[in-house]
């Protein structure tokens, strides 16, 4: 039996917040990243086109399986509809200030 949920994926990817929806979304074997399988879009069968899911659809296409950072992570929700898939602008002050990347292991935490 298949699962009837999917997964909405807030992440930040160089100075925006992307939304994605996906049908898995697990702890992969790439220490430090979450795995996305089956990305999903929405149908074409409105006259009105979202150029950001249309960017989306164009980065995602052919992607089988994206690894995600799990310090860009902002949220992972199980939902049962799919919602639009978008990509927004952080806004506020300092747009032109990135976080820093912080390491999740570091070599003196080797239980040395």
């Amino acid at each position: 039996m298949s699962n009837p949920y999917l997964y909405k994926v807030t992440f930040y990817n160089q100075g925006k917040v992307y939304e994605i929806y996906a049908k898995d979304v697990y702890q992969g074997s790439l220490y430090g990243f979450i795995e996305v399988e089956e990305i999903v879009f929405g149908e074409r069968n409105s006259v009105v086109v979202d150029p950001s899911e249309e960017r989306l659809k164009t980065e995602f296409g052919d992607v089988t399986r994206t690894y995600i950072p799990m310090h860009a992570i902002i949220r992972i929700d199980e939902v049962r509809k799919q919602g639009k898939s978008k990509i927004t602008k952080v806004s506020g002050k300092g747009d032109n200030i990135a976080p820093f990347p912080v390491p999740i292991y570091t070599p003196g935490d080797a239980g040395e």
